[in-house]
C-alpha cells in the first residue's frame, strides 16, 4: 500500500472556452456557488491530510499569489512555457516533486472528498464507467490494469479524469520519461498524460480508482457554468 504525501495542481492554462470571464480571472479561480474551483481542490486535499501542495501557474500567475498566504501548505511554481507549449510543460517544471504524489487539475470542483483518499494500491487514474458514448479519453481496463487508452472516446469504457496517483517508483519513471520527451524529443505539444499512456506505456503498470459521476464537476464552457451556478445567467 502506498500513500500520497504531496499534490501537484495544474493551473497554468488560458481557459479560453470560458471567455470573457477568463480574460481577467484564471479559470481555476472562478467562483462556483461562492467557492473558487481550485479552493475546492485544496480544501479536499487538506481534509485528506495532504499538506504539501504545489500549484503550477502560468496565465495571470500573479492572481494566485494570495493562495500562498491563505494556505501555508501551498507553494506556487511558475511555468514560463505556458504560452508556448501544452501542459507537459507544467508537469515538467514540477518534476522534482513526482514521488508519492497526486496530480490533479485546478479547474474542477471536488464534491466528494473521499475520491482524493491518499491510500492507494497502484499508480493510476480516477475513472468513471461510461456505458454510453463519450468523447472524453476512455480507458480499457483488464484486472485493474489499464491496457489501452482512446483519445477519441467511445462507449463501454472507463472515462479518465484529471486525478491520478503515482507511487515513488512510478513517479521517478514519470520524471525520467517527462525529461526525455521534453528535453530530447522536444515533444512540446502533448499532454503530460500522453507520456505514460502513449509514449512509454511499457514502463508502467497503471490501474484505476473507481468513482461516481457526481463526485467531481468539470466545467469547460459558459453554458456548463450556468447549469451549476445560476448567478451566471
Amino acid at each position: 500500500m502506498s500513500k500520497v504525501k504531496r499534490a501537484i495542481i495544474m493551473a497554468a492554462g488560458y481557459g479560453t472556452r470560458l471567455r470573457p470571464i477568463t480574460l481577467s480571472t484564471p479559470k481555476p479561480l472562478i467562483k462556483v456557488n461562492g467557492i473558487r474551483m481550485i479552493e475546492s481542490v485544496i480544501e479536499a486535499l487538506l481534509k485528506n491530510n495532504i499538506r504539501e501542495i504545489y500549484i503550477v501557474t502560468g496565465y495571470l500567475a500573479e492572481k494566485f499569489d494570495f493562495l500562498e498566504e491563505k494556505y501555508p501548505e501551498v507553494t506556487l511554481i511558475y511555468n514560463p512555457y505556458y504560452s508556448k507549449y501544452n501542459n507537459i510543460s507544467s508537469l515538467y517544471v514540477a518534476r522534482d516533486h513526482l514521488k508519492d504524489v497526486i496530480i490533479l487539475d485546478g479547474d474542477q470542483i471536488i464534491k466528494n472528498d473521499k475520491i482524493l483518499d491518499p491510500n492507494f494500491e497502484k499508480s493510476g487514474y480516477n475513472c468513471v464507467w461510461s456505458e454510453g458514448y463519450t468523447d472524453e479519453w476512455l480507458l480499457k481496463v483488464e484486472k485493474n490494469t489499464i491496457v489501452s487508452c482512446s483519445r477519441n472516446g467511445g462507449e463501454k469504457g472507463w472515462r479518465l479524469y484529471s486525478i491520478s496517483r503515482w507511487n515513488q517508483e512510478d513517479g521517478q519513471k514519470l520524471k525520467a520519461d517527462l525529461e526525455y520527451q521534453f528535453e530530447v524529443e522536444k515533444n512540446y505539444d502533448i499532454y503530460w498524460d500522453d507520456v505514460a499512456l502513449f509514449c512509454s506505456p511499457q514502463n508502467y503498470d497503471l490501474g484505476i480508482r473507481e468513482m461516481n459521476l457526481d463526485d467531481v464537476i468539470e466545467i469547460d464552457t459558459i453554458d456548463e457554468l450556468r447549469l451549476v451556478d445560476k448567478s451566471y445567467d
